[in-house]
């Protein structure tokens, strides 16, 4: 997979570009499991937060975030990637083969410093070249009613809401985009 780059101007106005990268990394590096646990604390706290008033028990948060290994985003049917910001670990996407021809987008997450630069799209694009290189004519993915910027992200890219394809307790939105044929 080749490295992705995206630039923009800083946030000062000063024209000054700090580069996103994107590259396949093992989910059990020191930055995976970095981000998984940000992502994950994140994506629990606002459920909890929205469904309950309350933030995450810690002991709960330890053990869903140990239970989640990311197995199935390793080669050779996934990949986990992970976005640098200025070499930085930014945030990741990961992708896996959940039929012939269907990948799955996963743990797609930008650190909240973060976003707003770039790095969401940056990232979806990699994830959508490595579907692609995993045989992916298509790619799904499910995300909730709170993950306002996630939904926002998706229908940018053109990802189009249709039936449910799961029964995960936490999903309301049901998203799918068709790839285009890959060229040599």
């Amino acid at each position: 997979m080749h490295r992705r780059s995206s630039r923009h101007v800083g946030p000062d106005g000063s024209g000054r570009h700090e580069p996103w990268t994107v590259a396949p990394e093992p989910v059990g590096s020191g930055a995976a499991v970095a981000l998984w646990r940000a992502y994950y604390t994140e994506v629990s706290d606002r459920w909890y937060e929205v469904h309950e008033g309350r933030h995450t028990d810690a002991a709960e948060l330890e053990r869903a975030i140990a239970e989640d290994t990311g197995a199935g985003l390793s080669p050779p049917a996934g990949v986990l990637l992970v976005a640098r910001h200025g070499g930085e670990p930014a945030g990741t996407a990961g992708v896996r083969l959940v039929a012939p021809g269907t990948a799955e987008l996963t743990r797609v997450f930008v650190l909240p410093a973060l976003r707003g630069k770039g790095g969401g799209s940056v990232l979806l694009t990699a994830a959508e070249e490595a579907a692609q290189g995993l045989g992916a004519t298509h790619v799904r993915l499910d995300t909730r009613n709170d993950l306002v910027e996630a939904r926002a992200l998706y229908a940018r890219h053109g990802y189009v809401e249709g039936p449910p394809h799961n029964s995960d307790v936490y999903a309301e939105h049901w998203f799918r985009k068709n790839l285009p044929p890959r060229t040599a």
